[in-house]
């Protein structure tokens, strides 16, 4: 296995004097011009340098930075482009955020299948990760929302022309040229600058790149993206797989920019170079002062700060400690000091991220960039009350807004004032809900665990510091990890791949690309109407469409409950929707029409299927909770299934339900439909819910998850996803239709509820009317009748039968068109006879118990034949009757000793009744 050793020794290096040495510290190797140098340059092996002593000549503000990197790459023959939107789903269908510079040429440009906007080319593109959100302000040089200083270049090698461009724009060593001379340029001191060996890995690509660190800071990536994911590749990248060359190599770079202005001006943290208006206004609004004792300590803190980068370090607050202790301060001290700081940062740098978000037409929502938008929106407006900024949160965005030209910030400041409002009405409801988790907590003495935590959150929208302050007034622990926003983030950027299963869709992996649906019929199972935007648009092999929505209304089958169907409307089309599936929370709405992607459209449910599914479904809860009290508490649901029409469900019982006990299983469920009693809905935890109920509630089977949905009807609870009605007065009437046993051990009760069962009561009644005028009696007599008539039917039908045989033997006797001869030593009987089948096989059958062949045939129903032999006798049933079938033009046959066969051809039966004879002597010298 090949290794990258040689892929990172440039002809640059040796002519230019570099040095490549392994660091002391951590082990990776590096390129440098400082021979005596021990150690990479990156924090922790080493401190920042540049604090008070800035690495650049001159110091540089933001714009004067963008504005110095692309005039070099420009003044170098790369063309300016435009940078793009943050909302990265405007150009591709697999990510939601712009994360980084190459994103805005993904996938098509770096396959290969269009080429670029320019080649090579620079951009300085707004990116946000949110993978970073917990460092902000702890770190000192994290921001969420930042700027990707880029230059690029897309090669492909000369031999192949299947690409959009081709041949070598430059590779590894004009770039790292051209790094160099940038900071030459800038006034940089490159004996203090390293590049470490870091390969690249990412998206099925990977190839070798350089981390370029100055006086202890990150400035830069170099990544040569030249290999593609290989099980039969040669070389074994960090991530475990193995990959080989592309035909394509692209120069992927980024520079960033907040972090180039820090350099340049040697601020405590890069906050104050990136946002010092907006620092100095929050710091004065939330009263904060400082000593100029206390500024130094907090200045030498920031040195330091970069060893509590969460992605790196396993105990933040441990980290801080080390780092108390070498100032030789208390750590309580340190954080009581930095901490008020380090939320003043954030809240300048998610108000930026906000602008970006809200600039570039986010709306904040339950879903995709939506939920991003809004757990910042909320994480920030929490620190702002945290720290006691009194300024309304969408001043501050509107503050960022300006600064970053955006024209539309009247309608961000109502988005944020909006939002803001739905956030304080949110913690109202979950306050509540956390309050009782903390009890709960209590009494178990156990600490409120991380699922808890991300569950509150993105159920609730309640962060981590408010379920603290709530846990501690009932003195529990709370779980918090480091990196809560992150995997927040997380489980709405890319989904939970664990969980995710195969839903037979030809399209399973675009859908494991979008975020889950936000289910309305859980918020309001009465709504019938909602207004989504279309997410995707998947076209359909029968002609339909199957659209995905950020939110619906539409029950998705599931649970024995089947799909809502309604419709889905624009201002140009209506389009009936036929089906609603659900593939890992994401729902599809197969429609007759494609209402196209990006639209915002009205969702009607089709509001009478709706409500006599939601009766149904509650009815089933009903009737099984019934069932148990009449039969007893051993019976458990096997199976349900709910339509509109009617519903079954089937229930573990070890004997048939006798009608008495239908009708008081009956009789009791309408008794609590009369109670009217709610049925509520609750998201417990499941190990709480499970104490509280046992594991009866799994009726319906285990859903996933630590919060399960349970619904109370009277005294059944159970776990449930469908929907329900909202008092057992709304099923309005239950009806069991029928009870069989459909497998050992298992009973099956089919019923009907609401209108249904009126529909179904009325066409028994139907049927019991029809039977009366028939029997010409009043519809209570019509059972009596009935059976009088099926016992005087079933003797009568007896009578034939024996009337039939009896002319049977009558017949066997020989009559006078009868023929009779000799076949191998016995008499064989060949007749007419005009009657049906049974009559044909009775008079054979009795010919045979004579001791004689039977070769009977009837013209009844076109010709049939029927041939039977005595036991011990050399001819074969199956022959004569398929010889005699072929001259009516048809087929037949069976055993030697009995078949039977016919034709269409009823003209041509005698003449094959004559040649039996010959027949019968044919075969029966064939058989000799």
């Amino acid at each position: 296995m090949s290794d990258l050793t040689e892929e990172y020794r440039l002809e640059y290096f040796d002519e230019h004097g570099f040095h490549r040495k392994e660091c002391s510290e951590c082990g990776d190797h590096f390129w440098t011009l400082d021979a005596d140098r021990e150690t990479c340059g990156e924090p922790p092996c080493d401190e920042y340098s540049f604090i008070d002593d800035p690495g650049f000549e001159s110091e540089l503000d933001l714009g004067e930075m963008r504005e110095a990197f692309l005039s070099y790459f420009e003044d170098r023959d790369h063309t300016r482009i435009e940078p793009y939107p943050v909302a990265a789903n405007r150009w591709r269908d697999d990510v939601l955020l712009t994360q980084a510079s190459i994103y805005d040429f993904q996938p098509l440009v770096t396959s290969g299948e269009t080429p670029p906007p320019a080649n090579p080319l620079c951009i300085s593109q707004p990116c946000i990760r949110m993978q970073d959100i917990d460092n902000v302000g702890k770190t000192g040089r994290h921001t969420m929302a930042f700027e990707m200083m880029a230059h690029h270049a897309f090669n492909a090698k000369e031999d192949v022309d299947e690409y959009a461009y081709e041949g070598e724009v430059y590779w590894k060593e004009e770039t790292v040229e051209y790094c160099m001379g940038l900071f030459e340029e800038l006034g940089a001191d490159l004996e203090e600058l390293t590049l470490i060996e870091d390969p690249w890995v990412g998206g099925g690509n990977a190839g070798p790149a350089f981390e370029v660190i100055y006086k202890g800071a990150e400035l830069a990536t170099l990544v040569f993206m030249q290999f593609e994911q290989d099980p039969d590749g040669d070389y074994e990248m960090k991530d475990g797989n193995t990959y080989s060359e592309m035909d394509t190599y692209i120069v992927d770079t980024g520079y960033g920019l907040e972090r180039w202005t820090w350099v340049s001006q040697g601020t405590p943290t890069v906050y104050e170079a990136v946002y010092p208006e907006m620092i100095d206004f929050l710091t004065d609004n939330a009263g904060i002062d400082y000593t100029d004792e206390e500024r130094a300590i907090v200045n030498d803190a920031a040195r330091l700060s970069g060893n509590l980068d969460i992605d790196d370090v396993d105990d933040v607050e441990a980290a801080r400690g080390e780092i108390a202790d070498r100032l030789g301060v208390d750590v309580d001290r340190l954080r009581e000091l930095v901490e008020p700081l380090e939320t003043i940062y954030a809240i300048a740098d998610h108000s930026r991220t906000l602008a970006y978000m809200l600039g570039d037409g986010i709306v904040p929502s339950n879903v995709g960039t939506g939920y991003l938008a809004r757990m910042v929106l909320r994480r920030t407006k929490r620190l702002v009350d945290t720290v006691g900024v009194d300024a309304p949160l969408d001043e501050l965005v509107d503050m960022q807004a300006e600064r970053l030209g955006y024209t539309n910030r009247d309608t961000i400041r109502d988005i944020v004032r909006t939002e803001v409002e739905k956030y304080r009405e949110t913690l109202d409801r979950g306050g509540r809900r956390v309050r009782q988790l903390a009890e709960a907590y209590a009494d178990s003495g156990e600490p409120i665990p991380e699922d808890e935590l991300i569950e509150l959150y993105d159920s609730h929208g309640i962060q981590p510091d408010m379920v603290e302050e709530i846990a501690d007034e009932h003195d529990v622990a709370v779980e918090t990890p480091d990196d809560f926003y992150a995997l927040v983030a997380d489980r709405h950027e890319e989904g939970d791949e664990t969980a995710r299963e195969d839903s037979g869709m030809p399209y399973d992996d675009r859908l494991a690309e979008l975020p889950e649906t936000d289910r309305l019929y859980y918020e309001d199972q009465q709504r019938t109407d909602f207004e989504a935007m279309v997410l995707e648009v998947f076209d359909r092999e029968d002609g339909n469409y199957d659209v995905v929505l950020d939110q619906t209304m539409f029950y998705p089958e599931g649970g024995g409950q089947p799909p809502d169907h309604g419709t889905l409307s624009t201002d140009d089309v209506t389009a009936e929707v036929v089906d609603t599936q659900i593939s890992d929370g994401v729902i599809v709405h197969t429609a007759t029409d494609d209402p196209g992607k990006g639209e915002f459209v009205r969702g009607q449910i089709d509001a009478t299927r709706r409500r006599r599914l939601m009766r149904h479904h509650t009815a089933t809860h009903v009737v099984i909770h019934s069932a148990r009290q009449v039969l007893g508490e051993h019976v458990r649901q096997a199976g349900a299934q709910k339509g509109t029409g009617s519903a079954r469900i089937d229930i573990r019982h070890y004997e048939s339900i006798t009608r008495e006990q239908v009708k008081e299983i009956e009789h009791r469920a309408n008794e609590l439909v009369m109670e009217n009693v709610p049925v509520t809905q609750d998201w417990p935890d499941r190990h709480e819910a499970e104490d509280e109920h046992g594991f009866d509630l799994y009726q319906g089977g285990i859903p996933p998850g630590e919060q399960i949905r349970i619904i109370k009807v009277s005294e059944d609870v159970q776990a449930c996803g469908g929907t329900h009605v909202a008092r057992t007065g709304d099923i309005g009437a239950i009806k069991i239709q029928n009870t069989e046993r459909i497998q050992d051990g298992v009973i099956r009760i089919t019923f009907a509820a609401g209108d249904a069962a009126i529909d179904a009561t009325q066409r028994t009644e139907d049927a019991l009317y029809e039977a009366a005028d028939v029997l010409d009696v009043n519809p209570e007599e019509v059972p009596e009748t009935a059976e009088r008539f099926f016992e005087e039917w079933k003797a009568r039908g007896k009578e034939i039968e024996d009337l039939k045989e009896q002319l049977a033997e009558a017949r066997a006797g020989g009559g006078a068109d009868a023929e009779e001869i000799e076949v191998a030593g016995i008499t064989a009987v060949i007749q007419r006879i005009d009657a049906d089948m049974d009559e044909l096989r009775a008079q054979a059958n009795a010919i045979v118990e004579q001791g004689s062949i039977a070769v009977l045939g009837s013209g009844a129903d076109g010709a049939t034949f029927v041939v039977g032999v005595p036991d011990g006798v050399e001819v074969d049933a199956g022959q004569v009757v398929g010889e005699l079938a072929g001259r009516v033009g048809g087929g037949g046959g069976g055993p030697p000793d009995f078949a039977q066969g016919g034709g269409p051809d009823a003209e041509k039966l005698d003449d094959a009744l004559a040649q039996a004879p010959e027949i019968l002597k044919t075969v029966t010298a064939s058989e000799e």
